[in-house]
């Protein structure tokens, strides 16, 4: 049972929607387990920005910000994993 809400900006969700098929579905899945533990699985908060963490998918990695008080998952960004993933964000 989902104890978060997870709200997708514009840009996660036209990088979901542009990935390739087997990987969509991992990536929702993902995003299914972000409502239920954010800070579970392979998820690292980011150095240097407040309540913001990555969570690994494969050669993906999701990057969100938590709202404690709301106990809302703000999703900023879902990325395929380069040399300059971390420098947007």
């Amino acid at each position: 049972m989902p104890s978060w809400t997870v709200s997708i900006s514009s840009s996660a969700q036209k990088s979901i929607r542009r990935a390739p098929r087997h990987e969509r579905d991992r990536l929702l899945a993902e995003l299914d387990r972000l409502a239920v533990d954010p800070l579970g699985g392979n998820t690292v908060r980011l150095h240097g920005l407040p309540n913001t963490a990555r969570r690994r998918v494969g050669d993906w990695r999701i990057i969100f910000e938590l709202d404690f008080d709301r106990r809302v998952v703000v999703v900023a960004d879902i990325v395929r994993r380069t040399t300059t993933t971390y420098r947007r964000h």
